[in-house]
């Protein structure tokens, strides 16, 4: 069973830059590969389809990960939250998928997460998990796995909070991983490594 890869990219990064100039997904890292395409690289070598989904007027990040690879699908009420993005996105992959496969579902500006670890929630779906997060130093984390069984749950997802409702309500399965990625984002220009 394979899973579909699913990249949230649709956030506008009010907290990295209020004043709205500088998109944080397109922020080059040490080496010049900007946050977004590390993100979709690091789930593109993991899952052989990516949906990535964007908001209106992207400013470039959509061109750049249909670039890499990634299908692009735009939510146009991506400012609504995202909950309502990640709904989006399902529905999109859910588009020629085959029935009993699930998704793993990471953050476009996470990109120190490692392939093993995706690996690793991938695993645990194939191996029956419904819902599979990763857990490093008795912290949860992102990207979050799910199985097929949870499609209706994410589809009917809205709102600021995205997944959080469901992972609070339904049993997950942690899986134990030596990956700190899985808690670093790019939430402010500090967060980028010099």
């Amino acid at each position: 069973m394979a899973l579909t890869g699913i990249l949230l990219a649709a956030g506008r990064g009010r907290r990295f830059d209020p004043a709205g100039m500088h998109n944080k997904l397109l922020q080059r890292l040490p080496g010049g590969e900007p946050v977004v395409a590390a993100s979709a690289g690091k789930l593109l070598a993991v899952c052989a389809r990516v949906v990535a989904v964007v908001p209106p007027d992207d400013g470039g990040v959509g061109d750049l990960l249909r670039q890499r690879g990634c299908e692009v699908t735009v939510c146009p009420d991506a400012d609504s939250g995202m909950g309502l993005s990640l709904a989006h996105a399902i529905g999109h992959a859910l588009c020629g998928q085959r029935p009993g496969q699930g998704w793993l579902v990471a953050l476009g500006d996470m990109p120190f997460v490692d392939p093993s670890t995706l690996r690793a929630l991938v695993a645990a779906i194939v191996d029956g998990a419904a819902i599979a997060a990763p857990l490093f130093a008795g912290r949860r984390g992102n990207p979050v796995a799910f199985g097929a069984q949870h499609r209706d749950d994410l589809l009917a997802l809205d709102g600021d909070r995205g997944a959080r409702r469901l992972l609070e309500s339904s049993p997950v399965t942690t899986v134990a991983v030596d990956d700190e990625g899985i808690l670093r984002d790019i939430d402010s220009p500090a967060d980028l490594p010099v």
